[in-house]
């Protein structure tokens, strides 16, 4: 066994007593609740900085390579004052016991079944994927175990479900995060599962099964056609997920459309693109940034609906508009700079002088033909599959996708590299569009 395999061993035993936590609700005084819940981590890391020393057996079983520089194990300090803080939410601020170990478990656990698989395969696809099934069978456990320890009803399907977010979560964070950073991947798995379950999605076996299965296909397909890096790839998976289970089968219709057909045509004619410097990074291959920028606004729009009218007083519809508007908007402006930019004499969308080719800001008429066609897609695609968007509605989402092309342009022609960044523009964009969406769907008499 190697090193890294133990020290993520001791790692998981560690967050095995994230099962204490659940106990600890049940008891009557929030003080000794507290202390019993947060008190075993406190206690382990208060010991590891003043107890281990350097070259003990405790110390070369927990030590990371920044460890020995510092003499203290701050890396399983910390890993626990997190936990800890975690358990603090759970006991005092509402996060459910169960919740909490379900978090622990998919990053410990996730983690050790990363470095067993990493001991004999360097391959980082397959080394991740086992962190993926590690943490959410982890995670799968402990959300149930916890629950029966705080003798909490959950159903299965929530369960699944947030044991499969948490462990894409924390595999897309691990993958850009350095290992000293777990803290901050325990912190955010554990918010992001606590509001999932504040939602109370209704999650249906068929749909969390049919979920899991399209993602795990989507994933390998993007990675094996290599239209997305590692954490483009987790990033799309994880996007895919939360639409499928929050929004619907016709919302990740038109999500899966747009990462399908616009990695695709980051690749077409991909040696052209980069003669003429207008190719994408990476060999067309997006990262989870871009991802991100593209899809953050529509994951909003996924999450809103899952709050309304439960918890936001507005009409999901608004919501499916904006979703819809950003989708279109990021492939409009996908399909319009891949295209578009094949052609000679763009002109800045300012002044509507000619520039050279790959200009911030500068458009082709064959590239607003090109994003017309991504708009219609979309469209076609929200009108087919979704009965509240109709002739009227899928007007709209073409709309909006010419907005969010045009303030792209515009941006870029005139703040981007100096105020904001690509991928800010590209975010801007897409949330110009939702807007649009929304304002029209209101004007429209379409909610």
């Amino acid at each position: 066994m190697t090193s890294t395999v133990r020290r993520a061993a001791g790692f998981a035993l560690v967050g095995t007593f994230a099962l204490i936590v659940p106990l600890a609700t049940g008891i009557q005084s929030p003080a000794v609740a507290t202390v019993v819940a947060t008190g075993p981590f406190v206690l382990v890391a208060a010991l590891v900085l003043t107890v281990v020393d350097p070259g003990s057996r405790l110390f070369e079983l927990f030590a990371r390579p920044g460890d020995y520089e510092d003499g203290k194990l701050h890396g399983l300090a910390a890993f626990s004052l997190a936990v800890a803080g975690l358990a603090l939410f759970a006991v005092q601020f509402g996060m459910a016991a169960w919740v909490f170990v379900g978090t622990v478990f998919v990053v410990a656990f996730g983690n050790l079944g990363q470095r067993l698989v990493a001991s004999v395969r360097s391959d980082q696809f397959v080394a991740t994927g086992a962190f993926i099934v590690a943490g959410f069978l982890a995670g799968l456990a402990g959300h149930v175990a916890g629950a029966r320890l705080q003798s909490a009803a959950v159903e299965l399907p929530v369960v699944v479900f947030l044991a499969a977010t948490g462990a894409l979560v924390a595999a897309l964070l691990r993958s850009v995060l350095f290992e000293r950073d777990d803290p901050l991947v325990l912190l955010t798995v554990g918010l992001l599962l606590w509001l999932l379950v504040v939602l109370a999605p209704a999650v249906t076996t068929q749909r969390i099964g049919v979920a899991l299965a399209v993602t795990a296909v989507l994933g390998y397909v993007s990675y094996a056609l290599d239209t997305a890096s590692l954490p483009g790839m987790l990033t799309g998976i994880l996007l895919a997920l939360l639409t499928i289970v929050l929004g619907g089968y016709g919302w990740f219709a038109m999500l899966v459309t747009f990462f399908g057909l616009g990695g695709l045509s980051s690749k077409y004619r991909y040696e052209e693109k980069l003669q003429r410097g207008i190719a994408e990074e990476n060999e067309g291959a997006r990262g989870s940034g871009n991802v991100l920028a593209n899809s953050i606004v529509a994951l909003v729009a996924v999450l809103a609906t899952a709050a309304s009218p439960s918890h936001i007083a507005v009409d999901p519809v608004l919501f499916l508009y904006a979703f819809a508007g950003a989708v279109a908007a990021a492939m409009t402006d996908t399909f319009s700079s891949e295209f578009g930019g094949l052609y000679d004499n763009p002109r800045l969308i300012t002044t509507f002088r000619r520039v050279e080719p790959g200009t911030d800001g500068a458009v082709t008429w064959q590239g607003v033909a090109a994003g017309l066609v991504g708009a219609g897609i979309i469209a076609g695609i929200a009108s087919a599959l979704l009965a509240a968007v109709g002739t009227t509605g899928a007007l709209v989402v073409v709309v909006c996708g010419l907005i969010g092309m045009t303030v792209d342009s515009l941006l870029g022609a005139t703040v981007e590299g100096t105020i904001v960044g690509n991928q800010g523009v590209n975010m801007l964009a897409t949330l110009a569009a939702a807007i649009t969406g929304v304002v029209l769907a209101l004007g429209g008499g379409l909610v």
